[in-house]
């Protein structure tokens, strides 16, 4: 018998001149919300006065494996942080599962439409 084991959570930030990086793989769920959300607001809390302004965020979830409500709900409490500093967030190399649970929860254009940085404007769109 095979003992299966979900994958494990990581994050990787890189920090690039006016963009902040974050690399999601594993599961992002109940038990891993909360340190997407702590590594989110730490960098950019940092970013935003020790190291010059953050433009974009970038969210890239290329080695996610699964998704929940919880994970959703981080997502939705990004986008509200992000608009609030006038940080545009980008959703990028969105897997299947991920992009159809963003259609499916009608999620999908709120978390990609493009916020003017300038004025912190959102605009609908595909992101």
């Amino acid at each position: 018998m095979t003992t299966s084991y979900p994958p494990s959570f990581a994050l990787t930030v890189e920090a690039q001149t006016t963009d902040l990086v974050v690399h999601v793989r594993g599961d992002l769920d109940h038990e891993t919300c909360d340190e997407l959300m702590s590594t989110v607001d730490q960098n950019l809390t940092v970013r935003n006065t020790a190291e010059g302004r953050v433009l974009d965020l970038r969210l890239v979830f290329a080695g996610l494996h699964g998704i929940d409500s919880m994970g959703l709900s981080a997502l939705l409490m990004i986008r509200r942080r992000t608009d609030a500093a006038h940080v545009r967030l980008h959703l990028d190399e969105r897997p299947p599962h991920l992009e159809r649970l963003l259609q499916i929860t009608g999620t999908l254009d709120y978390l990609t439409a493009p916020c003017d940085v300038r004025n912190g404007e959102q605009h609908p769109g595909t992101g």
